[in-house]
C-alpha cells in the first residue's frame, strides 16, 4: 500500500520528536492513502512556513495491521463517539490522564487510523471545550462532514514498517 505525506521538505528520516503534538491521535507521523489529500498539505505547509510542497510517498506492506507486536488503533473511515472523544482528549492540552486508553498521549497506540478533524470540526471541538455547545451537538454536528483519512504513526517500531518510495514537487 503508498502512503502520502504533504510537506514543505523530502524528508529523509522521520523523526518523531519533530512532529507536533497535540494533533487528532497524538504526536506522530501523519499520512494518508489519498494522494490529492496529501498534495493540498504540501501546498497548506509551504504556504504557510514557506519551503517547496513536496509529497513524500511511502509504502508498507498491506498486512502491517496483522503485526502481532504492533498495538493498532482504527476506528475506520467514519466518525464516531469514541473517535471525537479520542482526537478531543489529543487536542487538549489540559488533559492529564495519559493512561487512559481515549489518548495517546503516551503513544500507547504505535498506529492509529481514522478520519481527519477538518477546520470545521476544529471549530466544533472548539465550541465544546468554551463549553458553548454539549458534546452530543459537537457529534451531531459531524454526522453530516465528509471525512477524509489519515494513518498516524507514533512508535520507532512503527516508522520501521514505512520504506520510502518517492518524493515529488508538487
Amino acid at each position: 500500500m503508498l502512503l502520502y505525506h504533504g510537506s514543505n521538505t523530502d524528508i529523509k528520516v522521520i523523526n518523531l520528536a519533530m512532529c507536533r503534538p497535540y494533533k487528532d491521535f497524538g504526536q506522530g507521523f501523519y499520512l494518508t492513502v489519498m494522494k490529492e489529500q496529501a498534495v493540498k498539505m504540501a501546498r497548506r505547509v509551504a504556504r504557510i512556513y514557506g519551503g517547496t510542497p513536496i509529497l513524500n510517498v511511502y509504502e508498507i506492506d498491506d498486512s502491517f495491521m496483522q503485526t502481532e507486536d504492533l498495538n493498532i488503533l482504527d476506528f475506520g473511515t467514519k466518525t464516531s463517539e469514541k473517535w471525537a472523544r479520542f482526537v478531543q482528549n489529543n487536542r487538549n492540552r489540559k488533559f492529564e490522564d495519559f493512561s487512559d486508553p481515549e489518548c495517546n498521549f503516551d503513544n500507547k497506540y504505535d498506529v492509529v487510523i481514522g478520519p481527519i478533524a477538518d477546520d470545521d470540526m476544529a471549530l466544533l471541538f472548539r465550541q465544546f471545550e468554551n463549553g458553548m455547545i454539549s458534546f452530543q451537538t459537537m457529534l451531531d454536528g459531524m454526522v453530516f462532514k465528509e471525512t477524509t483519512n489519515q494513518y498516524s504513526f507514533h512508535t520507532q517500531k512503527a516508522i520501521a514498517l514505512l520504506r520510502k518510495v518517492g518524493a515529488n514537487r508538487v
